[in-house]
């Protein structure tokens, strides 16, 4: 423990739940499966969340990517913890491995290129390549703080740039009543829901920048905060995000675990869409197709739902769209079941499994009142979010293959259209449109044995 001094400061502080928000960034990028060509990662979504949960049979290590962008005095978070939590299990995380995690499992663009109609089959070789609230400073509670109903500060650590304080409660008028007096402007609501997790003899995990620490550090950006524990309850907490929202927020949970899949147990859990072929143009617009496509399956659920984007074993990917994670990654990450800490991508080998769960909610208080609980399933078939382009051939084909290929393709292309309409809920007659522009047509080529780009551009 760390000996604090009172200081008085007249911040006003907003509770926020697990993670700090986002900004948006929209960042565009071959294999067995196709060549990969984008990804749509978090940064694609607006008030989007990332934390990763590692869990081995009750031990817990939840990293928050607290990416916030604001003056680091005006940063506070409070996240309910099952149990008091010692100094040895705090720590901060890289965020780029955390960045990593979140390419690697990001649902994915790829594309294929149709063969010569004329040409004999061939089989396929293998390829593959890799694609390059407004809270304020919480002032550190007093080494002796005055009662507050049944308050205890249990402990305060210095963690790196931050300050940290474990505190228990019995009634949460008495826990209301700490927080304003150290500075916080509790949303509506506040008192019901730390009331609930107070019933459920939780502890609160509250941190705070100590800006002296960090300016030392030379550190311009805060890092991840992981908090690691043992608990019965694979769970979540999320309501308290949901008190000083100002609409719904998204939220993306990267899932290690041993056995195999995640799910939700008291939301149901549903697969995205995948595997769907969609016009080429989308290859130019795949962060507006892929936000449109998942506002859709959000709205089709009545924002009832957490979506599946990406299961897979850690020891290899098809396509890739990121470089595979190298063992001391997926133990800074709390895998700490896999054995040894070497540079080399992780591998899978028994007694040393890692499997990833990536699953996409979009939650307020309304939709979602409980918070998160999970299983971990023995369910190890892999899926993920992956939307396919498919290229026609491009040179001369002057045979009856040939013909009937030319033939096939209006149909063909009015299906892609038919396709993305119903996984986006766009215009039909707005997709033909930029179809049309970029070639795919929908009238039929003569066989006359003119390559497809002589047909598109001189019909």
């Amino acid at each position: 423990m760390s000996p604090r001094g009172t200081r008085s400061l007249k911040a006003t502080v907003a509770v926020i739940a697990i993670v700090a928000q986002l900004g948006v960034l929209v960042t565009p990028a071959a294999a067995f499966c196709g060549f990969y060509v984008a990804k749509a990662d978090s940064k694609l979504f607006n008030k989007a969340s990332k934390v990763v949960l590692s869990w081995d049979s009750g031990k817990t290590a939840v990293t928050m990517a607290n990416d916030y962008e604001g003056d680091p005095k005006e940063f506070a978070i409070v996240v309910p913890v099952p149990t008091f939590i010692e100094r040895k299990q705090i720590g901060v995380v890289d965020m780029k491995t955390i960045d990593h995690l979140d390419a690697f499992t990001a649902p994915r663009l790829v594309e294929y290129f149709d063969s010569d109609p004329c040409a004999p089959p061939v089989l396929a070789s293998t390829r593959m390549s890799f694609a390059a609230a407004t809270p304020a400073a919480m002032p550190a509670p007093p080494q002796q703080p005055k009662a507050y109903k049944g308050v205890t500060v249990e402990a305060t650590y210095d963690v790196a740039e931050y300050d940290v304080s474990i505190l228990s409660a019995k009634e949460s008028d008495g826990l209301i009543a700490f927080l304003k007096d150290n500075g916080y402007r509790l949303p509506d609501g506040a008192e019901a829901v730390l009331g609930s997790y107070i019933k459920q003899k939780m502890h609160f995990f509250i941190a705070k920048v100590n800006l002296e620490r960090m300016q030392l550090s030379g550190r311009q950006f805060l890092r991840p905060l992981q908090v690691r524990y043992e608990t019965a309850k694979f769970m979540l907490p999320l309501r308290l995000g949901t008190l000083n929202a100002d609409g719904p927020q998204d939220l993306i949970v990267l899932a290690l675990t041993r056995k195999g899949r995640v799910e939700t147990t008291n939301y149901q859990t549903k697969k995205l869409p995948t595997g769907e072929e969609v016009p080429l143009y989308v290859k130019d617009d795949f962060a507006r197709f892929y936000r449109a496509m998942f506002d859709h399956a959000v709205e089709r659920a009545d924002m009832r739902a957490v979506f599946l984007e990406y299961a897979w074993d850690m020891g290899w990917c098809d396509p890739c769209a990121a470089e595979p994670l190298k063992n001391k990654e997926l133990v800074e990450l709390g895998a700490r079941w896999i054995a040894g800490d070497d540079d080399q991508a992780f591998r899978s080998m028994p007694g040393a499994d890692a499997f990833v769960t990536r699953l996409h909610v979009r939650y307020d208080a309304a939709h979602f009142p409980e918070d998160l609980a999970f299983m971990e399933t023995k369910d190890r078939e892999n899926f993920q979010g992956r939307y396919v382009l498919q290229h026609p051939w491009q040179g001369a084909a002057g045979c009856r293959a040939g013909d009937h290929y030319w033939s096939s393709l209006p149909d063909r292309f009015r299906r892609e259209a038919d396709t993305l309409a119903d996984l986006t809920g766009w215009q039909i007659a707005e997709i033909q449109t930029r179809m049309e522009a970029t070639g795919q047509s929908f009238t039929a080529k003569p066989a006359d044995g003119r390559s497809i780009l002589d047909w598109i551009f001189q019909r």
